[in-house]
């Protein structure tokens, strides 16, 4: 049977997590933002080396499933790294390092991979004439970027922004398979004494469609006032 009074007080227990989830959100946004960024920089100046081994990067973490990436970061790399510290006689353990230290991990490197593409395809919308109009004015290669090449790419990269930002959210639920303390975490642990995970779920399913939601409109704004500037150019 439904327990209202349970759906109730694990609701709003569930949102002093909402702080954890927005943390890995942002800092992995952030990280991937900027390495993202880099790597279709450097495929769409095809940069010797760089470029093959961006495409590696890109094609692993989007051709594998993020849970696979979960264990190698949290369990497989970990394991081996704090056995070799003790070969060498290191009293550093691994293991001690935050668990949300993984989450970030994890995120922004997959983030980036999807980011990567985002970047890479709204840069190519720019007409490289704009580049040769930059230098003309005695612009330098990164001042023609961040002044010309960036405001009109970025405008036509938000709505996958957005789209990147919110899957980034949802995929945060798969932080307590690192003993992570977020939303999908907490919800667990107030469900297990009683098996009423029926009503945790809902609660988990209620909020990440508000969070969600909320970021979506966020998103919006940005894109009307990017969209007024790309008038405005």
């Amino acid at each position: 049977m439904f327990d209202g009074n349970f759906f109730v007080v694990t609701f709003l227990k569930l949102w002093k997590a909402v702080p954890v989830t927005l943390e890995i959100t942002i800092v992995s946004l952030a990280a991937g933002i900027v390495l993202g960024f880099f790597i279709a920089l450097a495929r769409v100046h095809k940069v010797k080396v760089l470029s093959q081994i961006s495409a590696i990067y890109v094609s692993f973490f989007r051709g594998t499933p993020i849970v696979l990436q979960i264990l190698v970061v949290y369990s497989v790399i970990p394991s081996v790294l704090n056995a070799y510290f003790k070969s060498i006689g290191s009293s550093i353990n691994i293991f001690d390092l935050n668990p949300i230290v993984y989450a970030f991990i994890v995120f922004g490197l997959n983030n980036a991979a999807g980011l990567s593409e985002v970047f890479r395809s709204a840069l190519l919308t720019v007409n490289k004439g704009q580049f040769e109009a930059g230098y003309t004015v005695g612009l330098t290669y990164w001042q023609v970027y961040r002044r010309i090449i960036l405001p009109q790419a970025l405008t036509v990269a938000i709505p996958n922004l957005c789209n990147a930002a919110v899957n980034l959210i949802k995929n945060t639920s798969l932080a307590f398979m690192m003993t992570v303390k977020d939303i999908t975490a907490v919800a667990k642990i107030e469900a297990a004494p009683g098996y009423n995970y029926i009503e945790a779920y809902l609660d988990i399913f209620v909020i990440y469609i508000i969070v969600c939601t909320v970021v979506q409109k966020l998103f919006k704004v940005w894109e009307k006032k990017a969209a007024a500037y790309k008038t405005a150019v």
